[in-house]
């Protein structure tokens, strides 16, 4: 019997090394949702796409009462179902079609969670994405051998509290690692 040396990286941010050369995923900074063996699921929390959440919510039927929340980014979460909206909030709450993370933060996909958000406001703290970043069983510690990605244990005021353009530098400061001395071309004769 082979002993399992595997890594559960749920509730861990990816990071992609300079020398990502993925479009989908250069420069990005993922929270990885579910990671087991029949895969990973995270979505990518620092790339924004040219819609905001009133436009989005719009675009599903959906009436915003509160305005403060119209203005917050949609962001791209991934290359795989990219007209899904996938919602990372806190509390984890009762929806219809949630991943608990952890006892704090869930990923859902019902509609219900954004008519929640709509009407009354929450919850409060969330981000939504179009699509998700997945990998099959085996394929992102593939990728970590090869030292595609740092990991760090996820910090949720990373996510909630903070811009999208500060996440990734945050990450990067709670490992010690300032990317701007990350050589770009690491890994290339």
């Amino acid at each position: 019997m082979g002993q399992s040396t595997s890594v559960n990286l749920t509730d861990h941010f990816l990071i992609a090394m300079p020398a990502m050369e993925d479009p989908y995923f250069s420069k990005s900074l993922i929270y990885i949702a579910e990671h087991n063996d029949q895969g990973a699921l995270g979505i990518i929390v620092n790339r924004p796409i040219d819609m905001d959440l009133g436009t989005l919510l719009e675009k599903i039927d959906v009436q915003l009462e509160s305005s403060d929340l119209a203005r917050q980014p949609v962001l791209f979460g991934g290359p795989v179902q990219t007209d899904r909206g996938f919602v990372l909030h806190r509390p984890v709450g009762e929806w219809q079609s949630t991943l608990a993370v952890n006892e704090d933060v869930g990923l859902t996909t019902s509609k219900d969670v954004l008519q929640a958000v709509a009407r009354v406001g929450r919850p409060r703290e969330l981000m939504v994405t179009l699509g998700y970043s997945g990998w099959g069983a085996g394929q992102l510690e593939q990728e970590l051998a090869k030292n595609a990605w740092l990991t760090v244990p996820a910090d949720q005021s990373i996510l909630f509290d903070l811009p999208y353009e500060d996440r990734l530098p945050k990450a990067m400061e709670i490992l010690g690692v300032d990317i701007t001395n990350l050589a770009d071309n690491a890994g290339h004769a």
